[in-house]
């Protein structure tokens, strides 16, 4: 799977919407993407996009940021990876910023958007904006974790990285994630639209955060 084949299946799926009389649709997008960008994954989603907005159909398109929750693979990955080595390794400075929006209540906005006829284009954003540094200071705490943090150039980050994907057969992050996430993509302008609050669901969920990886390999393929 290549993000130009996702782009293509989209545009597939979209035309047979089309045919099948199919009214309304809701496309879960995500944050700051641009025909124009350096990473596919972001190019991608804009494509789609465009070819949503230029369709007969309907549309709402909804733009997450980083999702969390039960099956939320960043944060539970983040925490898994503090749990379980003395060294966790942040990319650069740490200072780029991220916001994270709770997977429910990105499935209450996309519920609430199919039931408008409104052509719309929303960020779906939780309350909370943290530096990458505060993310992992806050995991660290809410698990309790003793995980030494290091800065490191992100070329090592990635190297450390593809190691351990080795030992849980994954890709645990590639090189374009690394460079959106420090390129400020995975923030909003816009006002927030969810409402749950990441450090009130760690608080929460301290006991069950991190203690088993997900693979978005197998979660995808199986």
């Amino acid at each position: 799977m290549t993000f130009d084949r996702a782009v293509g299946n989209s545009k597939t799926l979209i035309t047979a919407a089309e045919e099948a009389g199919i009214s309304r649709i809701v496309h879960i997008s995500i944050t700051n993407p641009s025909e124009n960008s350096p990473f596919p994954y972001f190019r991608g989603k804009a494509l789609i996009e465009k070819a949503i907005i230029h369709s007969k159909l309907s549309y709402a398109i909804v733009r997450p940021t980083v999702i969390f929750g039960a099956e939320g693979v960043l944060i539970n990955n983040i925490a898994w990876l503090l749990r379980r080595f003395p060294i966790f390794t942040v990319f650069g400075s740490g200072e780029y910023r991220i916001q994270p929006v709770f997977a429910e209540d990105v499935a209450e906005i996309a519920v609430s958007l199919g039931h408008k006829d409104n052509n719309t284009v929303n960020d779906a954003v939780g309350p909370e904006v943290y530096t990458f540094n505060e993310l992992i200071r806050l995991i660290t705490q809410k698990i309790g974790s003793r995980a030494r943090i290091v800065h490191v150039k992100p070329g090592l980050a990635l190297f450390v990285a593809r190691l351990i994907g080795y030992v849980v057969k994954d890709v645990v992050i590639t090189k374009d994630e690394i460079q959106g996430l420090m390129s400020n993509l995975l923030v909003s302008e816009s006002p927030p639209t969810g409402q749950t609050r990441l450090s009130e669901w760690l608080e929460q969920n301290a006991d069950r955060v991190g203690a088993s990886y997900i693979s978005d390999l197998q979660r995808h393929y199986r």
